[in-house]
């Protein structure tokens, strides 16, 4: 395995709370006083009072020196090499087969991309040679093939945010004088984690303007990022001061070996790259919040500060990103679900959701949706522990590979574990007496709850909880039945994401390095999984190669909410480890002795996934407005005055015992424009006003939430038409809210 390979094991996932354990950012400390200029020198000491919080710390580290001048000597040796090196001729092979001559040891992609043309090359963040990242100004060794990458390519965007965060990290060394831990990108912009005053100095929204600005002098001097090959001894010398560093080196770069670092300005930073050309090309940056969080994500090391910022090559690209940021605030599920009394969650409990009775009604619904479907599908649901002895954890697999992740405890000198998943339940079951190939498939249900040991730092609202609800689903069939039973699959979510109105999109995950089963097998499957997306979306569906799980491929499916953004909560998974590991077995349909039982293939299949977080999903997509089937707030019955409270209750009780509608009254004191406009921000799909016509004609004056020309008064509409468009709104399911 290469050194680059090993210390590639520092770009932890992009996920943040995958990285490090995040604290609440309350307790990262209180605010301090707002930055102030550097006063100028030359002013005496009795004038020049020290500012409170200065751009830059005076003196600057004495480390930040040292490193210089190690860097520099060192760069000055790998010059004088590369100076030496013969120059040939190379052919440099374009994406779309242009052939490139250039030398060897000399000639740049950059140079090649100023060949193009000079917007082009100014567009473009990165290159891949031979299929890999390479920085744009390093120089080409040999003949190889080039292909250039802008920020709109996933890969380019994560160098651009990869060289932001070394900006971050340049501007915190400068004005807190800290020890940098870790900085990489995310799905959505960058952080980096520090140690201030050996952890006794803290981040607070005061600093974030200071930061911006010495961020923003370095970007305008367009620093260079410079790349050095160093050995793990010069390393450990280079960043002896540094205990985070220090660790990391030691831990991932074997001795005896080398590995990479990068210079922009004063900043000198561990770092395999690649990285954009210089520090202008960022052409916005932001500072956008601070947290706390753990080294290497383990709560028994030391608490750090952590600082999150954003940038883009274009301040166009700025300004509709914090628009999108503001929109994604008011869509937040947490604070739709605090205003709706959805649900809530308590430090005695902290990653479980109490459902309120507004919120369950959502929650009960989903599931019932579900249960719907398997109903016309074929599903059996069944009811299975919540709890199990080690024994079946020890056999599942989960033992020794997920124990860290389950909640365990002894009982009666026995070992349990709350279940993290419903599939080894599930292999009791059919095990549990003689099957038959005529009973395949089996398409067993469970809405078991499960329960996940998560780092407190990683629980966010109903996205990462510690106890849930999946739509928890389990086929056992014949491999001749895979590819049918996948179509099945394929119909049932597309059911369901259309009735949400979600667009999605699938990747078809394939075998792992680390694999079981036979070589044969897997291609097998595989070839299935393939024919089957081919016949649901011809070649609109992308490969992962090698991401599949150890016991079999997988299919992931993303859905995209109302602002673009890509959730991934199906999947479809191939399963032939656990059937083997509980020796599940059933008769087949031959007579020959040696043929007699086989081995069942296990589907795992989720659509909603957890329930929970696709209730947080959902929230953010509809803003809250639910429609109709789903709301959890339907009509609200509103009388115009005290002698008309008789006629509204007596509307409200028909609307819920007869009829199964949530529906209310308002009978309070209220005026009856404050009665309506609770109504409004409550999110009723529809507000019936009545007074004295309406009784009279035993109707109501209806206001739809969504349609504005109807939010005054209308004309009366017979009370018993309304209800019947109401029961066709509701069992059609539609999203559009209109009563037909």
């Amino acid at each position: 395995m290469s050194v680059d390979k090993k210390l590639n094991d520092l770009k932890l996932e992009s996920n943040p709370s995958e990285s490090a354990k995040v604290v609440d950012e309350s307790k990262a400390g209180k605010a301090g006083k707002a930055g102030e200029k550097v006063e100028k020198s030359g002013k005496s000491a009795k004038a020049a009072k020290k500012p409170a919080n200065p751009l830059l710390l005076d003196p600057q580290p004495e480390f930040i020196d040292y490193r210089i001048k190690m860097f520099d000597e060192l760069k000055a040796k790998y010059d004088e090499d590369v100076a030496s090196k013969p120059r040939e001729d190379i052919k440099i092979t374009l994406k779309d087969g242009t052939i490139k001559v250039g030398k060897s040891w000399e000639t740049s992609p950059f140079d090649i991309a100023n060949e193009i043309g000079k917007s082009f090359s100014e567009r473009q963040v990165i290159s891949k040679i031979d299929g890999e990242l390479w920085d744009l100004t390093r120089v080409l060794e040999k003949d190889c093939s080039l292909e250039f990458l802008d920020f709109e390519h996933p890969e380019g965007k994560q160098v651009f945010w990869h060289s932001s965060a070394h900006v971050l990290g340049e501007a915190c060394e400068c004005h807190y004088g800290c020890h940098l831990s870790y900085g990489p990108p995310t799905n959505d912009g960058f952080f980096y984690d520090m140690s201030i005053n050996n952890g006794e100095g803290v981040v607070t929204q005061a600093d974030f303007g200071n930061l911006e600005k010495v961020a923003t002098k370095g970007i305008k001097e367009k620093q260079k990022f410079v790349r050095l090959e160093m050995t793990k001894e010069e390393l450990l010398k280079m960043f002896h001061y540094n205990k985070y560093k220090v660790e990391f080196i030691k831990d991932k770069v074997p001795d005896n070996t080398s590995t990479t670092v990068y210079r922009c300005g004063p900043l000198i930073d561990l770092c395999l790259g690649p990285h954009i050309p210089h520090t202008g090309r960022i052409k916005s940056f932001k500072v956008l919040k601070n947290s706390s969080s753990y080294f290497q994500g383990d709560a028994t090391n030391d608490s750090l500060q952590r600082i999150y910022g954003i940038s883009f090559p274009d301040k166009k690209l700025m300004d509709e990103h914090l628009k999108f940021l503001k929109e994604a605030s008011e869509r937040d599920h947490r604070k739709i679900g605090k205003e709706q009394e959805l649900f809530l969650f308590h430090e005695m409990s902290p990653g479980s959701a109490f459902w309120l009775p507004h919120g369950t009604r959502i929650y009960n619904n989903l599931c019932e949706l579900m249960r719907s479907e398997y109903r016309q599908r074929g599903f059996e649901e069944v009811i299975t522990p919540n709890m199990y002895n080690s024994k079946l954890w020890e056999t599942s697999g989960h033992w020794g590979n997920y124990k860290e992740n389950m909640f365990t405890f002894d009982v009666e000198k026995d070992h349990f574990g709350l279940k993290p998943m419903n599939c080894p339940g599930h292999c009791l079951i059919f095990k549990s007496r003689e099957r038959s190939y005529r009973e395949l498939p089996w398409r067993v249900a469970d809405f078991g709850v499960i329960h996940r040991n998560e780092f407190s730092g990683a629980l966010s609202g109903l996205t990462r909880v510690r106890r849930f609800q999946q739509d928890d689903a389990h086929i056992f069939c014949t491999e001749d039945q895979i590819e049918q039973e996948i179509k099945g699959s394929f119909d049932f979510l597309q059911k369901v994401y259309g009735i949400f109105g979600f667009e999605f999109k699938m990747e078809l995950s394939t075998r792992p390095e680390k694999y079981v089963g036979s070589l044969d097998t897997w291609n097998k499957a595989e070839k299935k999984l393939e024919n089957s997306l081919n016949e649901f979306l011809g070649d609109k569906w992308e490969l992962n190669p090698g991401d599949g799980a150890f016991y079999g491929p997988k299919i992931d499916i993303m859905i995209s909410d109302a602002l673009g953004r890509w959730f991934q909560c199906a999947t479809i998974q191939l399963d032939f480890q656990l059937p083997s590991r509980f020796e599940l077995e059933f008769k087949s349909e031959h007579n020959d002795k040696e043929d007699s039982i086989s081995r069942p293939v296990m589907i795992h299949r989720a659509i909603l996934g957890s329930v929970e977080r696709m209730t947080a999903i959902l929230t953010e997509h509809f803003k809250g407005k639910w429609p109709f089937w789903l709301s959890p707030r339907q009509i609200l019955v509103v009388p115009v005055g005290v002698k008309f409270f008789e006629y509204a209750e007596s509307l409200k009780e028909r609307l819920v015992k007869e009829f199964g509608f949530y529906a209310d009254v308002d009978v309070s004191g209220n005026t009856l424009q404050k009665k309506v406009r609770t109504g409004q921000l409550l999110k009723y799909n529809f507000i019936f006003i009545v007074g004295d016509q309406e009784e009279q004609e035993q109707s109501v004056n209806v206001r739809n939430r969504d349609i504005q020309e109807e939010q005054g008064k209308n004309e009366t509409v017979k009370f018993d038409l309304v209800v019947e468009q109401l029961i066709k709104l509701r069992d059609d399911k539609r999203r559009d809210n209109k009563l037909v």
